[in-house]
């Protein structure tokens, strides 16, 4: 556990996920809304039926999903900007794999691999997406969340290996992907759960934005425990390579291990600390 604390203090965890979080919703809203000319009202009424919507929130979904909406972002400047949205996505979540096996960054050189990861995103909504439709085992959805854990694994292993250029073995990603299928199928149950009360209340606050700043907390959610699993991932990989090879931590180990973590909790917060406006440390010099 220590371990996993440590890695993801080392990959600064709550920042990657919000890095992600916003990556996906920047690429998630051009898509929607260049996909509503296609498609209509289809993607609202999915969304809308997956998570029970009701009222003000479902009205919110309608409003960003509308083909009206659609209709301002089609062209050429909008097919560029969600090209451009899809691209920094996958660039991102090619960081959160490069920095936590401690891979060398490839940045722009890796692009045609991410072009084919964001071909297997699509497939994968998708097909998650037909699961929920098929598989409508009540509210919570648990038979579709059940049945979205070995597509999920399979998913994530393929994202390692084709993000990481194929620098890690399947063998390697495996524990990564089973965490984070495990993970995302409990809090897409568990979404199902606050979702609704989450857009009803923005919705009656914000109107139709409110449905983009749940979908921002929904998203940073879902990335926080994607990040979690890349963590927990790694360290459970090692350390069935330490059990295969006969190696255990001695106590100085852990104890520099929990030094470690100490550390960098104590710097991160002397760091947010420093950040405190001009004025406010002009005050507290006077006083």
């Amino acid at each position: 556990m220590l371990r996993v604390i440590g890695r993801f203090q080392k990959i600064a965890g709550f920042d990657r996920s919000m890095a992600l979080a916003s990556g996906a919703l920047t690429a998630l809203i051009p898509l929607a809304v260049l996909s509503g000319t296609v498609f209509g009202g289809e993607a609202a009424d999915r969304i809308i039926n997956r998570y029970g919507l009701t009222g003000e929130g479902a009205e919110a979904v309608r409003a960003v999903f509308s083909a009206e909406a659609a209709s301002a972002g089609v062209g050429v400047f909008g097919t560029v900007f969600l090209a451009i949205s899809v691209l920094s996505f996958s660039r991102t979540m090619q960081r959160l794999i490069e920095q936590t096996w401690e891979l060398k960054p490839l940045g722009v050189r890796n692009t045609r691999n991410g072009l084919w990861w964001i071909c297997a995103l699509s497939f994968y909504t998708a097909v998650i997406g037909w699961l929920y439709v098929v598989l409508d085992g009540g509210r919570l959805g648990l038979a579709a969340a059940l049945c979205e854990v070995p597509v999920t694994t399979v998913f994530f292993t393929y994202s390692g290996r084709i993000l990481s250029a194929k620098r890690l073995a399947a063998a390697t990603l495996l524990p990564f992907a089973i965490c984070a299928a495990a993970l995302t199928s409990a809090y897409s149950v568990l979404a199902t759960v606050y979702l609704p009360r989450l857009f009803n209340s923005y919705a009656s606050r914000y109107g139709a934005a409110g449905s983009v700043f749940g979908m921002a907390s929904v998203l940073f959610g879902a990335m926080l425990a994607l990040v979690l699993s890349a963590a927990l991932g790694r360290e459970v990989r090692d350390e069935l390579v330490r059990i295969r090879q006969g190696r255990r931590p001695s106590q100085d180990e852990v104890r520099r291990q929990w030094d470690s973590i100490v550390e960098q909790t104590r710097s991160r917060w002397h760091s947010v600390r420093g950040q405190s406006p001009p004025h406010q440390s002009e005050d507290s010099h006077r006083s």
